[in-house]
């Protein structure tokens, strides 16, 4: 079965999809695909390009013809196995036609108007099918076109608000910001003249003094019997002198720097801050949620360890920051005395000495009407807040204390270069019935915060 099957195969290998009949001087398209040179020629009737090829429809622009020189001996190979195959043949073989270009004329036209016909009907279906298909895409581009300018007409709006709503924002801040100045301005012109006032007072008071004290060495100096004739009056003078002080004047600041809005802004950075029970003070009790911290009366029997502070009443943060924004806040309530700020991760947590920032500790202490910091600072204030908001900016050397209460600044680090890894500290200094705790802010960055 093996020897019918290749001269099958044979033969429609050498056969032209054109005529019917083995090729004669084939030619190869640019698709791939081959033809009898004349039976391509006539084909491609026209004069002017793209050609289609007739089997698989590929357009080419020119006629690109290559000749085909094994698969003509192929199809000689073919010519002469049908040959044998006549002469012989079995009972009803029947000779193989000649190719139809060696036929009359008319006979090859015939062939080729009835091939011309069903191709012809091929072409229309293609070119309608193309068509529908050519509609359809350029429906398809005309509504993505017009989404694009739509998109684009949203983006430029929302721009357009988006610039509008930070204007408005920055007149606005700018507005109040002016107002706090004056107020400042006014506030100063106020209360410095009556400082200075004092100030020249005592300084006049200085001179008198200096100027009697001199007279006075002046005259010790003098014999026993002249120092007698001048002291009685003399000790009558120095009897009179009395020192004025100067008037007392409040050093509390009436103008707070309060921005607008500047709270729910930081929120935005906020992260969930819990407390490290191994870091804690044996004086410190810990709720069990690690959100809430007081000093107890007794001391616990905890393993001690170079994590654990001790004497120093603190514990520390789970969380480390070594880069990005950072935002907690803290429930003092009416604590009398509290510290709060950051830490190194490598600080000496048995530190007996002064907690300060060139041993890695920077950290806001309120101790009853005032504020100090392990900075050089004092600040008073007047109304102490109840809730207290660290915004921490690592890249920025940035650290910052506010009051959630009013949303006014409390304290600023000055600008430094952090390394290593910080940590929250938190130190409730004082007992009080009401524990320090870590404020839950609910949400997700960016939306509106609900505090807990």
């Amino acid at each position: 079965m093996a020897a019918p099957d290749l001269s099958t195969n044979l033969q429609e290998e050498a056969t032209c999809a054109i005529c019917l009949d083995y090729f004669t001087d084939p030619v190869m398209t640019d698709c791939g695909h081959n033809f009898c040179r004349e039976c391509i020629r006539r084909c491609w009737g026209q004069p002017e390009g793209p050609y289609a090829c007739p089997e698989c429809r590929e357009l080419s622009p020119q006629r690109n013809l290559r000749p085909n020189r094994p698969l003509a001996k192929m199809a000689e190979m073919a010519r002469r196995l049908r040959g044998t195959a006549w002469r012989g043949g079995g009972v009803g073989a029947q000779p193989v036609p000649g190719h139809i270009l060696s036929q009359p004329l008319e006979n090859w036209n015939g062939s080729h108007a009835g091939v011309r016909t069903q191709e012809a009907g091929k072409l229309e279906k293609s070119l309608e099918h193309l068509r529908k298909q050519m509609e359809d895409a350029l429906l398809s581009q005309a509504q993505a076109e017009e989404t694009c300018a739509l998109w684009q007409k949203m983006v430029e709006s929302q721009r357009q608000n988006v610039l509008g709503e930070f204007e408005r924002l920055r007149r606005l801040l700018a507005e109040e910001e002016q107002q706090l100045l004056q107020k400042l301005e006014e506030e100063e012109l106020e209360v410095l003249p009556r400082l200075r006032e004092g100030a020249a007072r005592l300084g006049q008071q200085s001179a008198q003094l200096a100027t009697l004290i001199t007279e006075l060495e002046g005259r010790c100096q003098l014999p026993a019997l002249g120092l007698l004739q001048v002291s009685k009056p003399q000790a009558g003078v120095v009897q009179d002198v009395k020192l004025q002080p100067p008037e007392v004047v409040p050093m509390e600041l009436r103008t707070v720097c309060r921005v607008p809005g500047l709270v729910e802004t930081l929120r935005r950075f906020r992260g969930d801050v819990t407390l490290d029970p191994d870091t804690a003070n044996p004086e410190l009790v810990l709720s069990e949620d690690r959100r809430s911290v007081q000093r107890g009366d007794l001391r616990q029997a905890l393993p001690d360890s170079p994590e654990r502070f001790d004497p120093g009443p603190c514990v520390l943060g789970q969380e480390r920051f070594t880069s990005g924004r950072h935002y907690w806040e803290v429930e003092v309530g009416d604590r009398t005395s509290w510290a709060l700020g950051v830490c190194r991760e490598n600080v000496n947590r048995k530190e007996k000495g002064e907690l300060s920032a060139g041993n890695g500790f920077w950290i806001l202490v309120f101790l009853g009407s005032y504020f100090t910091s392990t900075e050089p600072a004092f600040s008073p204030l007047r109304d102490p807040p109840r809730r207290v908001g660290i915004f921490l900016d690592y890249e920025a050397g940035h650290l910052s204390f506010y009051s959630v209460t009013d949303g006014s600044l409390l304290f600023i680090f000055p600008e430094t270069t952090f390394s290593g890894t910080l940590r929250p500290l938190f130190s409730p200094l004082s007992s009080s019935p009401t524990p320090m705790t870590i404020c839950q802010l609910k949400g997700r960055p960016g939306d509106t915060l609900v505090p807990q």
